[in-house]
């Protein structure tokens, strides 16, 4: 009977304390928010509960977004690349075809060898391969890109400078004017002019080797029969050469 008793009293006493328990366990659950705390409350709020230990807090989103950005964003030119023209940058944008296309290294001005019989000085003109030669001494000359007369506008044969200018003006003959009735019947010398910054005029005749505005069409033919160069290449040339000086078109 004595054995009996007290292990009733044993069994009231373990009930007790595991209630205590789990009320306590509870009560600390409920302290942070209405998802019970713990790992529940973690797993939807990102927070423990009860504002001491507990799960670690997830990263700030800033952070986590740096992490990935190298992977996750696309570089900034695909999406400009894949909007029309008219539609990056929010702006009105060049017409492709009509940007000026990159001069060669072939059109580039440079030294290089010369094995033709023209003496030093001397100005030749290789319409076919779109170069401009000044001969130096010692079978060298310096080579430019030139543009030239489009089909039915090419020449050949022998010229002098007879006159220079800088900035020229411009007044068109009275046969382009027939072919262009659109085009200025005269044009002050400028940026916008298309003679460029110098032009060399070849005897008595309509043609000069010219500067241009329009540099993508050196190594073309594209003139009404002039010479065009590139407007730093005719301001070198302008200052190598004379009056007076010698002119073989080719």
């Amino acid at each position: 009977m004595r054995g009996s008793v007290r292990l009733g009293l044993c069994a009231v006493v373990a009930t007790g304390w595991l209630c205590a328990a789990a009320s306590a366990q509870q009560a600390r659950y409920a302290e942070g928010g209405g998802y019970g705390g713990g790992l529940i409350e973690y797993l939807v709020t990102g927070q423990a509960g009860g504002g001491g230990r507990g799960w670690p807090q997830r990263s700030a989103a800033p952070q986590r977004v740096a992490a990935y950005s190298g992977e996750l964003l696309p570089a900034e030119s695909e999406p400009l690349q894949a909007l029309p023209p008219q539609q990056a940058y929010g702006v009105p944008q060049a017409d492709p075809g009509r940007i000026a296309r990159e001069v060669g290294p072939e059109y580039r001005r440079q030294e290089v060898a010369f094995a033709g019989p023209q003496r030093p000085g001397t100005i030749v003109i290789d319409t076919a391969a779109k170069h401009l030669y000044l001969v130096q001494p010692g079978q060298r000359a310096l080579r430019y890109g030139i543009g030239v007369g489009r089909p039915g506008f090419a020449w050949s044969g022998l010229k002098t400078v007879s006159r220079k200018a800088e900035w020229p003006d411009w007044t068109p003959p009275a046969e382009m004017l027939a072919r262009r009735p659109d085009l200025p019947r005269h044009m002050a010398g400028g940026p916008e002019n298309p003679l460029g910054a110098r032009a060399l005029y070849l005897g008595s005749s309509l043609y000069r080797i010219h500067g241009t505005n329009e540099p993508g069409t050196i190594g073309q033919s594209v003139s009404s029969g002039c010479i065009r160069m590139m407007n730093e290449d005719v301001v070198d040339l302008y200052d190598r050469v004379p009056v007076g000086t010698r002119v073989e078109v080719l």
